[in-house]
This record gives C-alpha cells, structure tokens and sequence, in this order.
C-alpha cells in the first residue's frame, strides 16, 4: 500500500499540478475517442498500449475481456456499453485480448478454477471459444492452442456485441465499427483482425478504414 499512497502524493504534487488545464476540462463533461473492452490483468494499460491521456478512452475490463450476449449476464457490460455508445456516442468500439491470459488458460484447464467457482461460471461465456478450438484446430501443440484461442475468444466477444440493441443499431445506420485487437505483452505488439485475409496481423499493416471486424470465414494462426 505504501507504494500506492506514495504514487498518489505524487500525482498530486506534480502530475496534477502540471496538467490542471486538462483536468478541468474533462470536469466539465467527457467524450471518448472509442469503448475499449480488455482483460483485467494488471499487465495490460489500455491508455499506455495507445498512448491516449484521460478522457479519450471508455474502459470496459474484466477477467478474460468477456462480453455476455445481450440479455444473458448480469454485470455491468451491458449498461457500460450502451452508455458508451447511446449516451457518448462513441464510434469504434475495441475488443482486445493478450497473450498469456490465465482466463483462457482455465478455459482449457478446469482444474486451475477449483477453488474459483465464480470464475468457472463466467467463463460459460467463453464456451464458444472452447468449441470452436477444440473442434477446429486439433492438430496444435499446448501453447499454440491457447494463442489461437485468446485469438478466437476476441473474435466470439465481438460476434456478441452484436447481439446487444445500441451496437446492431450503430451498426445498421453505418456510424459504428467494431475492433479486434490481440496485444502480445512479451513484445509490445498489437495485432488487428484483418477481415480480408481471415487472420490477425500486425496493426501497422492495415490501413485506419480497414481496421474494423466484419464476419468472414476464418482459421487464425498462433502468433
């Protein structure tokens, strides 16, 4: 904990201090660039992967950057999602995954959720995931079943936020796009889903118009 009260002294003293401009301006309202929905593991800074300050992104986290399908969980990524889109108006919305995530590590290994009963229900919303790698890829070794899997589980979450009423509604009037985005932490790489080539490549090969998710047939590759 003293580390966390010494970071807040700090940002008090000079980091707050040096941008008060900005905070005062995002006092009076925000309007964030994108809805960015990732993982919670403390290995991954959505505002430090994009290099954005505060306001520019709404942060959707949680374990294995899970998005229920609309009226199907009862937390808080329906509402959060449709206040980013309905209420912000929000254009682009990111799911993005990461390598080495323990949520689709249990996935895979039930006996690592034991004694994590609450996690195992969750993860019922990543059974599509589960069937798709397990019944379409099943000549790979352990660890390139995991990095294809964290690749189709991103793909899965953004195929259910179509099921929710604001996302199919900007998605019909052509104002909304929808991302997916897997970030390799032992490299710093970002990888979109291209939806031309069926396969995640590395976000600086695509042009900004074409980093969006449409459905299209598909048999991503370990990266």
């Amino acid at each position: 904990m003293q580390k966390l009260v010494h970071g807040v002294h700090h940002f008090q003293q000079n980091v707050f201090s040096s941008q008060r401009t900005m905070f005062e301006r995002l006092a009076q309202g925000q309007e964030p660039q994108a809805l960015f929905i990732t993982c919670s593991d403390s290995r991954i800074n959505p505002n430090l992967i994009t290099h954005t300050e505060p306001g520019e992104l709404f942060i959707l986290r949680n374990a294995g950057n899970i998005v229920p399908p609309y009226g199907a969980g009862r937390g808080g990524e329906a509402p959060t999602i449709e206040f980013a889109v309905t209420g912000l108006g929000v254009k682009h919305v990111i799911v993005c995954g990461h390598s080495f995530c323990g949520a689709i590590n249990g996935l895979f290994d039930p006996s690592k959720l034991e004694k994590m009963p609450v996690v195992a229900d969750w993860l019922r919303f990543a059974e599509t995931t589960r069937r798709i790698v397990t019944e379409n890829y099943p000549n790979l070794t352990p660890e390139e079943l995991v990095s294809v899997a964290i690749q189709e589980n991103v793909l899965s979450q953004v195929e259910n936020l179509e099921t929710h009423p604001c996302i199919a509604a900007g998605l019909a009037r052509g104002d909304l796009k929808l991302h997916a985005w897997m970030y390799k932490i032992e490299t710093g790489e970002v990888f979109a889903y291209s939806p031309d080539e069926g396969q995640f490549v590395p976000l600086a090969e695509l042009k900004v118009t074409d980093q969006r998710f449409v459905r299209a047939n598909r048999s991503v590759q370990s990266i």
